[in-house]
């Protein structure tokens, strides 16, 4: 269980940058997060490298999040079109979600004081439960769920804190059943079978695919420094980290889905 402690933020809509500038903003319920990805780029990113504690050992609560979200978002839109990445720098759907219903209470504001578009990354299929207030949101939002992998043994060796491959999967479904707009993030690519794509196929009509060499920040690097190669060669799929890897996916992706559904790195992302 991670380390918990609650907070008060002095600010909650940061202005987004770099890699997320087609927004105008970016939201984080928590700063930390549980999942603890061996490979996440935040895990170089100061709010990590400052903390005296393992990433994914501590979590921080910003217990003001709600009632301070409602005035920032008010005097955002007052000044022109809000569009929000959520989440950045954390999962909104990590373990201690279930306990605090931050992320809800964050949602329940924006359903009221609609942002012109809303995105939602995570990788936890405790979306679906927000469900209800997704669907208010209509066409201003899309669920982006990562899914780097359909290998559950590949999904255990990078990722072994995280939600299974296929209660992702099966959140997808439910959330495109509901009519809430959805995508397959498949971020970072990381080892998969050949019939990937086919599976993504039968329950999303939209993907995008990333990798470390375009999607950390750093040209791979972040990545580099997070030793996530090792765990390649401990596979023994060195071939996997490698800049062109994720074209055999891309290539499996353009067979099942139509072209202009078939989204790369930063593109997938924006609004």
């Amino acid at each position: 269980m991670a380390n918990v402690q609650r907070k008060q933020s002095k600010s909650l809509l940061t202005k987004a940058s770099g890699f997320l500038d087609g927004y105008s903003h970016t939201l984080n319920p928590y700063t930390g997060c549980a999942f603890s990805c061996s490979y996440c780029y935040v895990r170089q990113m100061p709010v990590a490298l400052f903390r005296n504690e393992p990433w994914g050992s501590w979590v921080d609560v910003k217990e003001n999040a709600p009632a301070l979200l409602a005035k920032e978002l008010a005097r955002a839109k007052s000044k022109g079109p809000v569009t929000i990445f959520f989440s950045s720098a954390t999962d909104p759907y990590q373990p201690i979600e279930y306990k605090e219903r931050l992320t809800r209470a964050l949602l329940e504001v924006m359903s009221e004081q609609q942002p012109d578009f809303l995105f939602v990354q995570t990788r936890s299929p405790l979306v679906k439960r927000d469900a209800d207030l997704l669907q208010l949101l209509g066409d201003r939002v899309r669920v982006s769920m990562t899914v780097e992998t359909d290998r559950e043994d590949i999904r255990r060796a990078f990722t072994p804190s995280a939600p299974p491959i296929a209660a992702r999967l099966e959140a997808l479904r439910e959330l495109a059943a509901r009519g809430v707009p959805v995508q397959a993030t498949i971020a970072p690519v990381l080892p998969c079978s050949d019939g990937f794509a086919e599976q993504l196929a039968g329950i999303v009509d939209r993907v995008c695919i990333d990798d470390y060499f375009m999607g950390d920040g750093s040209g791979g690097g972040r990545t580099g420094r997070n030793g996530v190669r090792a765990i390649y060669d401990a596979l023994e799929l060195t071939d996997w980290y490698s800049r062109d890897a994720y074209r055999r996916v891309h290539e499996q992706l353009q067979r099942q889905f139509p072209q202009e559904r078939v989204f790369v790195s930063q593109a997938g992302f924006l609004p």
